[in-house]
């Protein structure tokens, strides 16, 4: 099957490393124009757009500032005029032993929940907003299986940011489809990532992959094709749906 998103324009989020960029090249490679947002890593970003081509373009943002994902929203809107979609993909994952003290672990519990789910809430309001006045628009949340099947105590402030936004992808699919935007949500389990890299220095590559049914860990290359298959309209009435892309490590 041929995925054809020409004429659309894609926000993703997180979009400069890991399951981000693949998301990105598979949109572009769609016909997609993608904004392509990045936290810090501004070149890679920029070599990301090069590449990718269609009228792509980089934006700067901290998603654990409220103002910044306001600008985002912003920029892009001018820049790109219509904006069809949205893929809330950026994230966070910090290891907080509940033996820290208690202002560090507040501080990890806060900035987790900044930019897995607060971000994630107003970029949403913004698009949504956005969306009504062209009745048109998808949304695609990034979650995990974390949010079904909880982490690690070190984790907790994570699984609980992905729970979240398990309602909030709900709760937009409920009250926006009579005006014409669905919203889905993918929940990925352990995936070959930088950001996963640390959680494998920790634990150790086996019990990272002790409970997948296949042979290798998730690639973000694994997690992209559905993204652009939910954007492309031919999913259209699986608005609230979760798709779980574990490897078979949470079935439910």
């Amino acid at each position: 099957m041929e995925i054809d998103l020409s004429g659309q324009a894609v926000l993703v989020t997180g979009a400069s490393r890991g399951i981000g960029a693949a998301i990105a090249r598979r949109l572009a490679s769609s016909g997609a124009r993608v904004a392509v947002h990045f936290g810090k890593e501004r070149q890679t970003a920029e070599d990301l757009v090069r590449l990718i081509g269609h009228g792509a373009r980089a934006f700067g943002a901290d998603l654990a500032s409220s103002e910044a994902c306001a600008t985002l929203w912003t920029e892009v809107e001018e820049a790109f005029g219509t904006v069809h979609a949205l893929v809330n993909n950026a994230g966070v994952a910090i290891g907080s032993p509940l033996t820290a003290a208690t202002d560090s672990w507040l501080a990890d519990w806060n900035r987790t929940l900044a930019v897995n789910l607060t971000a994630t809430g107003l970029l949403c309001r913004f698009a949504l907003a956005h969306f009504e006045k062209q009745h048109n628009g998808r949304i695609v949340n990034i979650a995990s299986r974390a949010a079904f099947r909880g982490d690690t105590p070190d984790y907790l402030a994570y699984a609980a940011s992905k729970g979240g936004m398990v309602a909030l992808t709900r709760s937009i699919a409920r009250g926006f489809g009579k005006k014409g935007i669905k919203a889905f949500l993918l929940a990925p389990g352990f995936t070959r990532t930088e950001m996963a890299q640390l959680f494998i220095d920790q634990y150790g590559e086996a019990y990272a992959s002790s409970d997948i049914a296949l042979e290798r860990l998730t690639e973000p290359d694994d997690i992209a094709p559905t993204v652009a298959f939910l954007l492309s309209g031919l999913a259209d009435h699986a608005t609230g749906s979760t798709i779980d892309l574990n490897a078979g490590s949470y079935v439910r």
